[in-house]
């Protein structure tokens, strides 16, 4: 078996020369497993990957990519057994506090010695106020920028405005009409959101960006809120509108009841392949609770679906307002609960089972197929590992697995970071394959896991981010991360020295789904932050009554 991939110029040799050790597609006899050496802050790096021999064993195959820090010698320190799962909402953030990273005392900010004034001035406070200023920008610049980001009230700033006007023969510049436009908009001023408007539709052939969106979210909420749709259309003439553009004028067509015009608006945003705000979708199950219409609730069922397609996941607000549309759809008998999935699969609520986790062989072909030609074949490397200890080895070793070591060769030398004692511990419980210094030997890990078949797992605190990154559209993205949810295993924290354990991995893919007559919605909990490679926790079921 002969492969060429880029950046792996010894790959070929190395299969061709071990014949023992060819992965045929659909099953492997083998366990590998790959070590190498980091230099920096003297960490031992290795991951493995084993393949057992043709017995029973032969289906659970398992590649290993751990990472080993230094033991301190005498030390008792415990590692807290309380470890988050390695994709569970919150973990990120649980793992940053049980290690708190040292931080550099930082001075004090230098304040400037003029305050934001509280209340309105007249044009002798102003001036005062200016004469004090000893900053290089211009005062009024300045001063409005720091009205916006302390937002202060609207008559401190329409005071400033006039005090300019007084000196300027009536004129205000564009700058800082934007920045009184903001705090208008912020504090929900209609009226002097139309004033302005009515300025700059005067005073100005077209805006830029920032000032056409302030206009639309003012312009959405008042009597005149289709003028904020001919801003649509003038930002049209340039450049895409954002989704902000589109949820503003969704929310103004909604408030004053033209369903028709926010529906089309929100086909139109989807054409942009925009992801739409999340405040977008909630509005119109807001607004749905109101209808009783069989058209407008399939356009409903249509955004779960779009959110299950997408991977996105509601707020806890917006899955009250799911909640509260189903249990208001007249004669379905629907039944919500906020609740949690046993690691099995089970859903609390109702105790349906969730979708696995698992990809279809057609989704696990197509997935393979595309990280051997954009991460692999693309030369994308692991630019890290996350590597552990020989325990790995030995307690895999006693499951009388076979393994196939992967290093380099400068862990064989004297002088070499990895001891002697260990590595001839190594040799003796696995067969070993060492690489030259200067090869790439990250890749092996993708193209083992991949080609030992749709059963294999792997081990590794690395999120694989970067290789997603690289990955060419979102549903090869998506597929990725559900076949590393279901594939990755991780070591838990742990006292030093005692028997590995690992984490589980999950058996349900944490997505929006449906029975027809049951809805299971994974949500985000208002006080949880959950980085984009993590998954929430809680669930939202919904189910009819019998």
């Amino acid at each position: 078996m002969s492969l060429c991939l880029s950046g792996i110029r010894r790959l070929p040799k190395f299969w061709k020369s071990n014949p023992c050790l060819e992965l045929s597609p659909g099953h492997s006899s083998y366990l590998s497993l790959r070590v190498y050496c980091g230099i920096r802050n003297q960490q031992r790096w290795f991951s493995l990957k084993t393949m057992c021999p043709q017995d029973t064993k032969s289906r659970n195959l398992l590649i290993t990519k751990a990472r080993y820090l230094r033991k301190d010698e005498g030390s008792n320190k415990q590692v807290s057994s309380d470890f988050p799962h390695l994709f569970a909402a919150g973990a990120a953030k649980k793992r940053s506090q049980m290690n708190p990273q040292s931080k550099d005392h930082a001075l004090p900010p230098v304040r400037n010695a003029i305050q934001v004034p509280t209340k309105p001035l007249n044009s002798e406070e102003w001036d005062k106020l200016k004469e004090e200023f000893k900053g290089k920008t211009s005062f009024e610049n300045w001063i409005s920028s720091q009205m916006a980001h302390c937002h202060s009230s609207v008559d401190v700033a329409k005071s400033l405005l006039a005090w300019v006007a007084a000196k300027n023969n009536g004129i205000v510049g564009y700058d800082l009409l934007v920045k009184y436009l903001y705090l208008c908009v912020f504090h929900k001023q209609t009226s002097e959101v139309i004033d302005v408007y009515e300025i700059m539709k005067a005073r100005y052939k077209s805006l830029e960006s920032g000032g056409y969106s302030l206009l639309i979210r003012g312009l959405s909420h008042s009597d005149r809120w289709r003028e904020s749709l001919l801003l649509l259309e003038d930002i049209k003439k340039v450049i895409t509108p954002s989704k902000k553009n589109y949820n503003d004028c969704i929310q103004g067509a909604l408030l004053h009841q033209d369903v028709n015009t926010a529906w089309h608006l929100y086909q139109e945003l989807l054409g942009h392949d925009l992801i739409p705000l999340l405040e977008t979708l909630k509005a119109f199950f807001d607004f749905g609770k109101d209808v009783k219409d069989d058209h407008y609730s399939n356009k409903l069922l249509d955004i779960l679906l779009y959110l299950r397609n997408n991977q996105l996941y509601p707020g806890e607000s917006f899955a009250c307002s799911i909640k509260t549309w189903f249990e208001s759809v007249p004669g379905k008998q629907w039944k919500g609960q906020f609740t949690t999935i046993q690691k099995s699969g089970q859903c609390l609520g109702c105790g349906r089972t969730i979708e696995p986790i698992h990809l279809s062989p057609e989704e696990y072909e197509f997935l393979k197929g595309k990280i051997m030609k954009d991460v692999i074949d693309g030369g994308d490397q692991y630019k890290k590992t996350t590597p552990q200890l020989l325990d790995v080895v030995s307690q895999l070793a006693k499951q009388n697995l076979r393994l196939l070591v992967l290093g380099r060769k400068h862990m064989l030398r004297q002088r070499s970071r990895w001891r002697k004692d260990e590595m001839e511990k190594v040799q003796k419980q696995a067969s070993c394959f060492f690489a030259d210094d200067i090869s790439k030997d990250d890749p092996f890990l993708l193209y083992a896991t991949l080609h030992s078949g749709n059963h294999c797992k792997f081990i590794t605190k690395d999120l694989m981010r970067d290789h997603k990154a690289c990955l060419p559209d979102a549903k090869t993205q998506r597929l990725f991360f559900k076949w590393q949810q279901g594939h990755q295993l991780a070591i838990m924290n742990r006292f030093l020295g005692s028997k590995v354990t690992f984490q589980h991995i999950f058996s349900y893919d944490t997505v929006v789904q449906t029975t027809g007559d049951s809805w299971h919605i994974p949500y985000d909990e208002d006080l949880v932050e959950r980085y984009s490679y993590e998954v929430p926790t809680k669930w939202l079921c919904l189910h009819r009554k019998t």
